[in-house]
C-alpha cells in the first residue's frame, strides 16, 4: 500500500494510492496516516478496506509529509562509504546519529526556506524507515518485523550551520522546511529488500546522485536493532539512512551549493519522487 497525506499544510488527510494512481481518501478508516494507523492493527485496517469504493480526491492537492504527528526523526549520519570519503571522513566505527526536529518535517513537494544567513545550502537524498510497532532492545534478526513501510527523505542541510558553527549537527538540519518526507509511506510488504533500491537527486536537471542503497555501511535491520538499543523506538518515528555520494559539499574544486531559485529532485525506485524550489526566507 501506498499511504499519503494531502491538503493545506496543518489540515492534512489521509489517503492512500490506488492502483491507477488516483488519491483515494482514507478519511472514513483512519484519523491520519500516523501512530494508530501505522501499527499491524491500523495498517490491517486499511488493508481491509474496499479501496475501489473510497472517495476520489479531485485535482493535483498539495501533498502532505506522508507520515503526521512524528514523534522522532532519528537520522543517520555517513552510512555510504562513498560518501564518507567525499566528505573526507572516515567510516565510522558505529551508526553516526543526529536529531532533526520535527517543525522542520514538511511536505514532499514543498518549497525549501533557504534560512536567513545560509551560505551552503545542500540536498541528501536518503531512504526513510519507518516505525510501526513499539521497538527496544530487538534483534537484528526480528527489527524489520518492526518497520510500517519506507518512503523518500531530503536531508536538507546548510553544511556551515551544521559543521562550522561549533556544537551538534542539529542546528545545520532542522530548519523548517529540511525535512521533505514522502511522497507517500510504502508499506514493508511491497519492499522484500530494501539494500536494493536505485536512489537519485537531480539540481535544476543535473544528476547529482545516483546511487543504490545496496552501498549503505549499516542497513535497515541493524539500524532498527542499534537504536533501540539506546532509546524505545514508537510507531510513527521516521528513520532516514543516509545518504549516497554527490551531494552539493563533495564537488571538487568548488562546491555545488543551493540557492534560492533552484530546483531539487529526489527519488528512490518504487518509492517515488519529490521536487522543491529554493526560495529565500522572507
Amino acid at each position: 500500500m501506498k499511504l499519503l497525506r494531502y491538503g493545506a499544510p496543518g489540515a492534512e488527510k489521509p489517503g492512500i494510492l490506488d492502483g491507477d494512481g488516483k488519491i483515494r481518501d482514507l478519511s472514513g478508516i483512519v484519523e491520519d496516516i500516523d501512530a494508530a494507523a501505522l501499527s499491524p492493527e491500523g495498517l490491517a485496517k486499511i488493508a481491509a478496506a474496499d479501496i475501489g469504493s473510497l472517495p476520489v480526491v479531485d485535482g493535483d492537492p498539495r501533498l502532505g509529509a506522508c507520515v503526521g504527528k512524528v514523534g522522532k526523526m532519528i537520522c543517520v549520519g555517513l552510512n555510504y562509504s562513498d560518501h564518507a570519503a567525499e566528505s573526507g571522513m572516515e567510516v565510522p566505527p558505529e551508526p553516526i546519529i543526529f536529531m532533526k526536529a520535527t517543525s522542520a518535517i514538511c511536505g514532499p513537494n514543498d518549497d525549501t526556506v533557504v534560512p536567513r544567513g545560509s551560505k551552503k545550502l545542500d540536498y541528501e537524498v536518503e531512504l526513510g524507515i519507518v516505525i510501526g510497532k513499539k521497538a527496544k532492545y530487538v534483534s537484528e534478526a526480528e527489527a524489520l518485523d518492526y518497520v510500517a513501510g519506507y518512503c523518500v527523505v531530503n536531508d536538507v542541510s546548510e553544511r556551515e550551520f551544521q559543521a562550522e558553527r561549533s556544537g551538534q549537527w542539529t542546528k545545520g538540519k532542522s530548519c523548517d522546511t529540511f525535512g521533505p518526507t514522502g511522497p507517500w509511506m510504502v508499506t514493508r510488504d511491497e519492499i522484500p529488500n530494501p539494500q536494493e533500491l536505485g536512489i537519485w537527486a537531480k539540481v535544476n536537471g543535473e544528476f547529482r546522485q545516483n546511487g543504490n542503497t545496496n552501498t549503505m555501511v549499516y542497513g535497515p535491520a541493524f539500524l532498527v536493532h542499534y537504536l533501540s538499543q539506546f532509546f524505545t523506538l514508537e510507531p510513527g518515528d521516521v528513520i532516514p539512512t543516509g545518504t549516497p555520494p554527490g551531494v552539493g559539499m563533495g564537488f571538487k574544486p568548488e562546491p555545488k551549493y543551493l540557492k534560492a531559485g533552484d530546483v531539487v529532485e529526489l527519488g528512490i525506485d518504487g518509492l517515488g519522487a519529490q521536487r522543491q524550489t529554493c526560495v529565500a526566507d522572507s
